[in-house]
């Protein structure tokens, strides 16, 4: 039934009067739509402005040598820590010194981080930092470290040309940066077994338990390799140095990691001021986007920390503490050794087949040059090389430039993949490097003092087949032992010693468990 408009209003009126209604209503929605797209364009305005903002802070450098791929694709990135004084305040001068007394930059910390994305899951492999390489380009050998005094694209290329590893990105941070993450948290609690304390990075631990670490003490931690720990009513040192402070970086960054994810991410005013500690200081290439970043941070924020897998690239120490190359002492440093270091690689990449394993050896031609000496050892070298099926095409003699003599394997530009095949019949102090080859040959093999080729029977290298020379002896100051971080454990023919290294706390304020992995 139709209503009847209100007595004394005839129908046009009230006709009207309803249309005047539906219009105050329309305009009223109208009012409150448009109030709430303008909040939201300012809200978006806002985040936009914030990101570009955030962006701006970000120190992009070009690193020549990166091979970009998309945010959704498998990467390797490398971090660095730079100990660079150049950048300190003045107080943090007079705790770590200044540009003129400590010059250059070394990569104190160089770690690379890789990411899959099909399985969201991330790896972490260090470097360290006394590493003796090849120095592509130099004609000569150097600790890893140096190889940013040359800029970041040296680093990159060294890793890239004397390891097989691509890096599509860079990531560099300083002291600065590090101990304003850790004060922007409030702190790091860690756990100590025993007292430490280390001169040189002015660590000073004086009782066990769980201690709360303020920025600079975090420092102190991470950078030190000189660690004296207490024991029994005595004072020990740490023997392993460096490779013992990289097992502590991974446990320091695992609780980092947790202290953030607990603090950090369900609080904006915290994830604003870590934020900002973090970019002004960030150094990063001018490919990595913080587009991609925020890509990056959205697939693999379920990740946790204390799960990541963290190895050590496999060394030789050189227990003399003196190594000379070249007639120059370059003090204490450790040498790359095969195959260990080539199957950490694998592991660490995810690969199941090791490089250039799809080549045949009869594809490859290589000169083998006498690098160490040893009498008729580039001859013998040659033969065995030929039994496994490699085209020769040359021998000779090199200079020797230490004591142990490393191999290395130079290889022409392309040739990266022979070069890993042939180092995968090798065992020992051995590098790879570009450079020039002797007669012609795609390879050329220049011998060292510990090495053995494999029997035409095996696919690994046999220590019964050992072209290398007797091990020097021990008044020659070249002894050494050989160090094996795989499957994130170290073995070593040194004493054994009760562990020192800090751990995470429980809320009871135990020791927590030590990660999976550091």
């Amino acid at each position: 039934m139709q209503a009847q408009p209100p007595s004394g209003i005839s129908s046009a009126s009230a006709r009207a009067l309803a249309r005047k209604r539906r219009r105050r209503r329309v305009r009223r929605l109208t009012v409150v739509v448009s109030s709430f797209l303008a909040f939201c364009l300012l809200l978006v305005g806002g985040v936009y402005g914030y990101v570009l903002y955030r962006n701006g802070q970000i120190h992009h450098k070009h690193v020549a040598g990166l091979h970009y791929v998309p945010p959704s694709s498998p990467m390797n990135i490398l971090l660095v820590g730079n100990n660079s004084r150049c950048a300190l305040n003045g107080q943090q001068v007079a705790k770590f010194g200044s540009c003129s007394q400590v010059g250059g930059a070394r990569s104190d910390v160089t770690m690379l981080l890789h990411l899959n994305p099909a399985t969201r899951q991330a790896s972490v492999l260090s470097l360290p930092r006394d590493l003796f390489l090849p120095i592509p380009g130099t004609n000569k050998q150097n600790r890893i470290d140096s190889a940013l005094n040359q800029g970041p694209a040296q680093l990159v290329k060294t890793i890239e040309d004397d390891l097989g590893i691509t890096i599509n990105h860079f990531v560099e941070l300083n002291f600065d940066t590090f101990q304003n993450v850790v004060a922007t948290l409030g702190g790091v609690n860690m756990y100590f077994p025993v007292p430490v304390k280390d001169a040189y990075s002015q660590l000073n631990i004086p009782t066990a338990g769980c201690h709360h670490l303020n920025g600079f003490e975090a420092l102190a931690l991470v950078r030190a390799r000189h660690m004296y720990y207490y024991k029994n009513g005595y004072w020990h040192y740490d023997p392993m140095g460096d490779l013992s402070r990289i097992k502590r970086d991974h446990e320091f960054l695992k609780v980092l990691a947790a202290t953030v994810r607990k603090k950090g991410l369900s609080n904006l005013a915290t994830v604003n001021a870590l934020v900002g500690s973090v970019l002004p200081q960030l150094q990063v290439d001018a490919n990595f986007s913080l587009s991609d970043m925020v890509h990056l941070a959205l697939t693999y924020h379920s990740v946790n920390p204390s799960t990541i897998p963290t190895a050590t690239l496999p060394i030789v120490i050189d227990s003399s503490f003196n190594y000379y190359y070249r007639g120059a002492d370059y003090g204490a440093v450790v040498l790359p050794i095969q195959p260990l270091d080539q199957q950490v690689i694998d592991q660490f990449l995810g690969r199941s087949t090791p490089p250039g394993s799809s080549l045949s050896p009869s594809s490859i031609t290589v000169s083998v040059l006498n690098g160490s000496g040893v009498y008729n050892q580039a001859t013998d070298t040659a033969a065995q090389l030929q039994a496994l099926g490699y085209h020769t095409v040359g021998v000779g003699n090199a200079t020797v430039v230490g004591n142990p003599a490393e191999t290395v394997i130079r290889y022409s530009p392309g040739q990266l993949k022979e070069a890993q095949n042939l180092a995968s019949n090798i065992s020992g102090e051995v590098s790879m490097v570009p450079m020039t080859t002797a007669d012609g040959a795609d390879l050329t093999l220049v011998t060292g003092t510990n090495f053995s080729i494999a029997s035409p029977s095996s696919s690994q290298p046999s220590s019964s087949t050992s072209t290398s020379s007797a091990p020097p002896s021990s008044n020659s100051g070249a002894s050494s032992q050989a160090v094996s971080n795989l499957a994130s454990e170290t073995t070593a023919s040194h004493t054994s010693y009760p562990s020192f290294d800090p751990r995470g706390c429980t809320a009871s304020g135990g020791p927590a468990p030590i990660s999976a992995g550091s």
